[in-house]
C-alpha cells in the first residue's frame, strides 16, 4: 500500500510535463459616477486555441489577424461574462480593441461599458472564460469602487462572486489570495520538483562515499526543515521585492534560471557535490524562484494597498501548499527509504525524470521554442 501511495505520488509530479506561467486573463472593473467600465486583458494565445486566430498558419498572430476577428472575440468573451448591480442584469458593450503585453506574451484588450444597472450596494460577476477548455484557467479581477480596490480569483470552483461596493472585507480578499497561493504551488510543476529533489536525500545520509538510510526520522525531519525554511525565506524576500515592484527581472531569464535549479537540484542527486548545505541551494535558487512567483500578482496591476493585503495572503498560500506536499512526502520517503524500490526506482528514477524534463523547459525557456506538448 505504502509503494503504491509514493508511486501515485510519483506520477503526479514526475510525469507531468507543463511548467510554464499557467493561463490566466485579467479583468479590471471600475464603477464610479453611476457608470460601470471594464478592461478585460485576454492572452492571444488562448483565443487562438479558443475560436483560431492564425489564419495563414505561420505560428504568428498579427495585428490585421486579430482584428479581423475583433467582433467573434468580443462575441466570445462577452458571453461568458455577465455582470449584475442594483438587482439589474448589466448590458456590456465593447468600446474599443487594443493589444497588450504581459510577462508571459501578448494579449487581447477588450475595453467594455456596463448599462441598466445602478453600480450601488452589491456587484455580482459570473465568469467562465476557458474553464470547458482549460479547468487550470484563473481569471485575476480588480474592482475599484468608492476609492477603494479589490481583488477576487474566479475558477471552475469559483465562477460566482459578488462584492460590497461600499464596505469590501479584508479577510475575504485575503483569503482569495491564500487559496491562489495554494494552488500555485501545486500547479507550478518546476516549483515543485526543484524542492521535491531537494527532499529526496533527506531520508539518506553520505557515508563512506554513498547514500545509507538515517537511522531514525529525527536527522531526517530537520533537513527538510533547513531546506523548506531557506526556500520559503529566499522566495518569500523575492516575491515581495517584485510584487511591490523595487526589482525586476526579464520573465524569460526568470523562467530560464529556474529551469536550471531543478536540473541541477535533481542532478546534484545523481552525482553529489553539495550534501551538507542543501539549504543553501534552496536559499540560493529560492531567490529566483521568487520573482516566478510574482509574475501573477504584478501583472494584474493591484494598487499598493490592495497588493499589500494580496501579497500576504498569497505568500501564506504557497507555504501551506509546500506544507501539505511536505506532509505527504516525507512519512513515505523515511518508511521507504532502506528498500530498493525507494533507491532505484524513487531517487535514481526520479532524479533522472526530472532532469530531462527540466532540460526540455530549459531549452524551451532559454531559446523560446516549443517541444513539449
Amino acid at each position: 500500500m505504502k509503494r503504491l501511495l509514493l508511486t501515485l505520488l510519483l506520477m503526479m509530479t514526475c510525469a507531468a510535463a507543463q511548467a510554464h506561467k499557467p493561463s490566466d486573463s485579467y479583468l479590471v472593473i471600475k464603477a464610479e459616477g453611476g457608470r460601470i467600465e471594464g478592461q478585460w486583458d485576454i492572452a492571444l494565445r488562448d483565443l487562438e486555441y479558443a475560436i483560431g486566430l492564425d489564419t495563414d498558419g505561420n505560428g504568428e498572430i498579427t495585428w490585421g489577424e486579430l482584428s479581423a476577428r475583433h467582433n467573434d472575440v468580443a462575441s466570445y468573451a462577452l458571453a461568458r461574462l455577465q455582470l449584475g448591480a442594483g438587482g439589474a442584469a448589466c448590458v456590456l458593450q465593447v468600446t474599443d480593441h487594443l493589444v497588450d503585453q504581459h510577462s508571459d506574451g501578448a494579449y487581447a484588450v477588450i475595453l467594455f461599458s456596463g448599462s441598466g444597472c445602478s453600480p450601488s450596494g452589491r456587484l455580482a460577476i459570473r465568469y467562465a472564460m476557458f474553464f470547458d477548455l482549460d479547468p487550470t484557467h484563473r481569471g485575476l479581477a480588480r474592482i475599484e469602487a468608492a476609492g477603494v480596490t479589490q481583488t477576487a480569483v474566479f475558477s471552475p470552483e469559483r465562477p460566482e462572486q459578488s462584492f460590497d461596493l461600499v464596505a469590501p472585507s479584508l479577510p475575504s480578499q485575503i483569503f482569495a489570495y491564500v487559496r491562489e497561493g495554494v494552488w500555485h504551488i501545486w500547479i507550478g510543476l518546476d516549483h515543485v520538483l526543484f524542492l521535491l529533489s531537494l527532499l529526496l536525500p533527506a531520508v539518506w545520509m553520505r557515508a563512506a562515499g554513498r547514500w545509507q538510510p538515517v537511522p531514525r526520522f529525527a536527522p531526517a525531519f530537520w533537513e527538510v526543515f533547513r531546506v523548506v525554511t531557506a526556500f520559503t525565506v529566499a522566495h518569500s524576500i523575492t516575491l515581495s521585492l517584485a510584487a511591490l515592484e523595487l526589482v525586476s527581472l526579464p520573465s524569460r531569464l526568470v523562467e530560464s534560471v529556474i529551469a536550471a535549479s531543478v536540473v541541477l537540484a535533481a542532478l546534484n542527486n545523481l552525482f553529489p557535490l553539495i550534501n551538507e548545505r542543501r539549504w543553501a541551494m534552496a536559499f540560493g535558487f529560492g531567490l529566483i524562484h521568487g520573482f516566478g512567483f510574482a509574475s501573477v500578482l504584478t501583472d494584474l496591476g493591484l494598487a499598493r494597498d490592495a497588493l499589500v493585503s494580496s501579497l500576504f495572503g498569497f505568500n501564506v498560500g504557497v507555504e501551506l501548499g509546500q506544507l501539505a506536499i511536505v506532509a505527504v512526502f516525507l512519512p513515505l520517503a523515511f518508511a521507504l527509504r532502506s528498500s530498493g524500490f525507494y533507491r532505484r526506482v524513487v531517487f535514481n528514477g526520479c532524479s533522472v525524470v526530472v532532469v530531462v524534463l527540466a532540460l526540455l523547459w530549459l531549452l524551451e525557456r532559454a531559446l523560446d521554442i516549443k517541444l513539449l506538448s
